[in-house]
């Protein structure tokens, strides 16, 4: 499976208006402040929680001098591993960890790029439009690096280049909004699926969300693709966005490093 077709794939799956992923990424389009991630307690610490007797006498059960002592030698090992890792990505020839990338000539955007974030947004105002992208990078190689076993999987794996994933919201001072699903690699920006939303309930089911893109009469398609084209969301996009998503992903992954091990000391 082409990192394409993969990237795609992801994106229909995605593509139901009642999935969670998908009303995440419309809350964080068209919300002001920050939107936290659903989190669930697995059902273990659930039922636990709702046990107070259960809950104490796995607390006693722990406070011994052998587990003490286990877990002293185990959380500074981890954090030994932890600082090397950091030190590995930091000063590795080819981290990009510190390095500023430069916005190129005549770039439409503003990037709002938030600490911690999995995403970046692009976000412009355009003849009365408010077009914004949420960027996301596809970093799940396994399936198809392993798919297709030839004997080149060195040569696959060095080649290999996340795709981009882009969900494009286009908005106008009323009315519906218009959605599209996108990714693209470098060799072209290829539209998932498109749909119209209600601007006061975006996340509302059962909407008719049109055919998919594919499906589409090609000069429906190549019109599409043209009117994406004019605000500014194009294929030339892709080398400066991957640079600067390669650049985003490594920063996070040390400071989320760092933050592990802060938690692990205290």
């Amino acid at each position: 499976m082409s990192p394409a077709s993969l990237a795609a794939r992801l994106l229909r799956r995605a593509a139901s208006s009642s999935s969670p992923v998908r009303a995440l990424t419309r809350r964080a389009l068209h919300a002001s402040a920050p939107v936290p991630l659903a989190r669930r307690l697995p059902s273990s610490a659930a039922a636990a929680a709702s046990s107070p007797g259960i809950t104490a006498r796995r607390f006693l059960a722990s406070q011994s001098p052998a587990s003490s002592s286990s877990k002293a030698s185990a959380d500074e090992n981890l954090r030994r591993v932890i600082d090397s890792e950091i030190e590995c990505v930091v000063q590795s020839e080819e981290s990009t960890a510190d390095k500023h990338i430069d916005l190129p000539d005549d770039f439409p955007f503003e990037v709002i790029d938030n600490p911690g974030d999995q995403c970046i947004t692009l976000k412009r105002e355009f003849a009365g439009e408010t077009i914004k992208a949420a960027v996301y990078t596809n970093f799940d190689t396994e399936e198809d690096l392993n798919e297709d076993d030839d004997g080149n999987s060195d040569t696959d794996k060095e080649s290999f280049r996340p795709a981009i994933q882009m969900v494009v919201t286009i908005q106008k001072p009323e009315g519906s909004i218009l959605e599209f699903d996108c990714n693209f690699n470098d060799d072209e920006l290829a539209i998932e699926n498109m749909r119209m939303l209600n601007r006061d309930n975006p996340d509302a089911d059962n909407v008719y969300e049109g055919p998919p893109f594919s499906i589409l009469d090609e000069s429906l398609q190549k019109a599409m693709h043209r009117y994406l084209e004019v605000r500014g969301i194009k294929h030339s996009l892709h080398d400066w966005l991957y640079e600067y998503m390669m650049s985003k992903d490594e920063k996070e992954y040390v400071v989320w490093l760092k933050n592990m091990k802060e938690f692990i000391g205290n």
